[in-house]
């Protein structure tokens, strides 16, 4: 450690400055010890599946190298097998890993735990990409932060708990000492990786290795982690390994990237080299897939035959505060309940299905000018209890979400965005039944919506196979009506074809969660929530831990469905751009309460709200 602390000369400044060619140069001239992490000709496989295939990096003292790629590329298992994480399953078969010239892992020899302790903590950290796994769900967060000093400080009582809480600050949390007491499940999703960031820069290793850190968080709070790894980065000269699906972040960021695809590195390079004039068609390929707001956004209700909104004026604008609705009220009723009779009368001699007669009758109430909404809400507010179980305590509760008022129509993509914390799950949960603590009206045509969960390795049983999870919902929904009663071949066959719709090959079907990528997890917890072909989806954050290219996969996918199917979506995101590409109205929430709705175009060209507006400038 002593070298971190020596003056440091002239050319490896100069060689941070010019990034890549700085670096070349140094190398040219003989300074190699300014490279301090090396990784050569590194193969890692499990059983007779190679992951990563001969990869060689390098990192020298304040470099910002991004790995991008889609999931299973191999990105996590060469970090992971670089912190000395990697599964005891997993087999170096060529190459080795070296800190400053030392060896920490080499082919054909087992992994040195006792070696790595010495570098895990204080030397370098990691932050994981799913949080709630990471994190102990029997301890408070804070005491799991204070952990770190306790091992690796000599800071006592009080002083630990300070540092933990200026750590929490630093990362964008709010009302840190009631975080600090808090269990990982009372936190939302982006701020439990909040509190996963605090815990590894908070003894600002030399090196940090970002796994997916921003995948949760929200697009203001993605900002300020960026510049807080940035601070880090230059005021502690830290090298960072940052490994990304969001090329848009690995751009802000990095000084050189490197793409990996099925487990090589097929293109290395300066990071505005690589996007001004890449070399490789994957390459090229990641980038065109990004989502933009110069794409044009699909009207996913007008395309499905749906028509425009009900209650929409000549200039397609939605009144506020669900008038329209209100006043259509019972000839919206009588116009469903008319169609659908129309609807049976000329299918004389013919079977139709419940979902074939509803559909028929919707598209005739578009045509008449009115749509019953799939999803009516009503001054909805929704609670949490706070306190202990104690029986001699009285919890009292909390109040998360305040008087929300909307509807969902039938073909309709509506999103919802705001910050970490705001509410935007909880309000997503209440209109599924999963949280009972809450006031106000909710209604809802659908017989079973289905939700597609933000952090798919807690959503996923760890015990049983992909294939077996895809035909659950299948068996559940056979045992509510037994009309919907599938063979086990029958349910085998839709579990692979959904398989294949979410973009993953047959031999996924007999692995278990663990033994998939963070992206590919999500893919699986998307594939059961479409099996059962639901009238309507709550999405929390559907493609938030997927590669960009997967992304555009999945929003095709989704986009597809809905056209074809009539689904409607609730689309809960902090990705603007995403939004921007799914949904035909918005809706912003910000400290539990709807600040501002209307059309997608309106809202992102004419915000009222200062809020709307810094969402968006973000």
């Amino acid at each position: 450690m002593g070298r971190r602390d020596s003056p440091v000369s002239p050319a490896p400044v100069f060689c941070k400055l010019r990034k890549v060619r700085g670096m070349q140069e140094c190398r040219m001239s003989g300074r190699m010890e300014d490279i301090m992490i090396r990784i050569e000709d590194l193969s890692v496989a499990f059983g007779d599946t190679e992951a990563v295939k001969h990869v060689n990096l390098e990192l020298i003292d304040g470099e910002v190298l991004g790995v991008v790629g889609e999931s299973g590329s191999g990105k996590s298992v060469t970090a992971l097998t670089l912190m000395g994480l990697v599964a005891d399953s997993a087999q170096v078969t060529s190459g080795r890993v070296l800190f400053d010239d030392v060896v920490l892992r080499e082919a054909g020899k087992p992994c040195d735990k006792a070696l790595y302790r010495q570098y895990q903590g204080a030397r370098m950290s990691m932050v994981f990409q799913e949080p709630m796994t990471s994190l102990n769900p029997t301890q408070r967060v804070g005491k799991q932060v204070e952990e770190m000093l306790r091992l690796h400080t000599e800071l006592r009582g009080e002083d630990r708990k300070q540092k933990v809480l200026e750590a929490f600050r630093s990362v964008g949390l709010r009302e840190v000492e009631k975080v600090y007491s808090c269990y990982p499940h009372q936190l939302s999703g982006g701020m439990r990786q909040r509190v996963m960031i605090a815990m590894a820069v908070i003894l600002h290793p030399r090196l940090i290795v970002a796994d997916e850190p921003t995948t949760a968080l929200d697009v203001t709070i993605q900002n300020q982690i960026i510049e807080l790894l940035r601070e880090i980065n230059q005021k502690q000269n830290n090298a960072m390994l940052f490994i990304t699906h969001d090329l848009n972040l690995a751009r802000r960021l990095c000084n050189r990237i490197a793409v990996m695809k099925d487990g090589e590195v097929v293109e290395l390079g300066e990071t505005e080299e690589i996007f001004q004039n890449p070399r490789e068609a994957y390459t090229k390929r990641l980038i065109e897939a990004v989502p933009s707001r110069v794409k044009r956004r699909r009207n996913a209700a007008a395309e499905s035959g749906m028509g425009e909104p009900a209650g929409s004026g000549p200039d397609g604008k939605i009144p506020a505060g669900g008038e329209a609705a209100e006043k259509a009220g019972t000839e919206q009723e009588e116009c469903a309940v008319q169609g659908w009779n129309t609807g049976r009368e000329q299918g004389a001699g013919l079977e139709r299905s419940a979902g074939q007669e509803k559909s028929a009758g919707l598209q005739e109430c578009a045509v008449q000018g009115y749509r019953k909404p799939i999803l009516r809400v009503r001054n909805l507010s929704v609670y949490y209890k706070d306190g202990d179980n104690s029986l001699f305590s009285r919890r009292k509760k909390q109040c998360v979400v305040f008087g929300a008022e909307f509807e969902l129509y039938p073909g309709e993509s509506l999103g919802l965005v705001g910050e970490s914390g705001c509410g935007k799950t909880s309000l997503s949960k209440a209109i599924l039944g999963m949280n009972r603590e809450v006031e106000g009206e909710i209604v809802h045509t659908t017989l079973r919506p289905q939700m597609i969960f933000q952090d798919p390795y807690s959503s996923l049983n760890p015990t049983k196979t992909i294939g077996w999870q895809l035909m659950e919902p299948l068996r559940a929904r056979a045992a509510l009506d037994q009309a919907f009663a599938m063979t086990r071949e029958e349910m085998e066959t839709a579990a692979y074809d959904m398989l294949h719709k979410v973009g993953m090959e047959d031999k996924y079907f007999h692995r278990k969660p663990s033994q998939l990528s963070g992206g590919q997890r999500q893919r699986v917890s998307i594939g059961q929530a479409l099996i059962t072909h639901p009238g309507m989806i709550v999405a929390d954050e559907p493609v938030s831990a997927l590669d960009v290219t997967i992304q555009a996969q999945i929003m095709e996918l989704m986009q597809k469905l809905q056209q074809e199917m009539h689904l409607s979506y609730l689309f809960i995101s902090h990705d603007i751009n995403v939004v921007y590409r799914m949904c035909d109205r918005i809706m912003v929430m910000k400290d539990g309460r709807i600040i501002e709705s209307g059309e997608t175009e309106e809202i992102f060209n004419h915000p009222r709200e200062a809020y709307t507006k810094m969402l968006l400038g973000a």
